[in-house]
């Protein structure tokens, strides 16, 4: 039988969203279960890709490919999964703070944490502290991943933990922050749980943040 988990695994390293699509209709058509096309096949091609990105190996124009790879391999298998296939590992509310307009790095971000069974609510970018807020409650968030690319917008990651003092929520919820200009110490003056130094590293951090295995 076709190795197809093991060609999407290396289609998705490779960037090649056209035949990754057909690979994932052709393993469909042969009877594997969506699910284990989506684990077994596409997020072991974004893990390895995570892996090859925190050692250097490859760069953002690589790691962009791949994921538009694995967006449409996902986009392919959507209508064939079941909602309770997918584990969870725990809800995720990802944004762009205030001030700020850049989203690749965070919708990469949100790409491998769903990809690892995280369930995340991007509320995009320019995200004021009263959305965040919203996010958090309505979805009844264990993580809130905030991003700043811009050293002007750093000083609004204080801004928001501050109102999630004042709205009750701060001690339901880790805060996890990233971005090329933050620093681990940014992240330890504003008290946040979590800093993510780079897009692969965010996963690991979500991990360690709620526990899990």
């Amino acid at each position: 039988m076709k190795d197809f988990l093991g060609i999407l695994t290396k289609l998705v390293l490779k960037g090649d969203h056209k035949q990754t699509v057909k690979l994932v209709r052709e393993a469909l058509e042969s009877g594997l279960a969506a699910i284990d096309i989506l684990e077994r096949g596409l997020v072991p091609g974004v893990q390895a890709l995570g892996d090859l990105f925190k050692d250097g190996q490859v760069y953002l124009p690589e790691v962009l490919i791949s994921t538009r790879a694995m967006t449409y391999g996902v986009e392919e298998l959507k209508p064939h999964l079941a909602g309770s296939d997918i584990s969870q590992r725990g809800t995720l509310v990802l944004g762009t703070v205030e001030g700020d307009l850049h989203d690749i790095g965070k919708n990469i971000v949100g790409l491998m944490l769903t990809s690892n069974g995280f369930d995340v609510i991007d509320v995009g970018v320019n995200v004021s502290a009263a959305v965040f807020i919203d996010a958090v409650k309505n979805h009844n968030a264990h993580i809130l991943a905030m991003s700043g690319l811009l050293t002007t917008t750093i000083p609004y990651f204080s801004v928001v933990t501050e109102a999630l003092e004042t709205a009750g929520v701060r001690n339901q919820v880790k805060v996890m922050i990233g971005g090329a200009p933050v620093t681990r110490k940014d992240a330890d003056e504003i008290g946040a749980e979590g800093y993510a130094e780079d897009c692969a590293s965010a996963v690991d951090e979500a991990v360690r943040l709620l526990k899990l295995p």
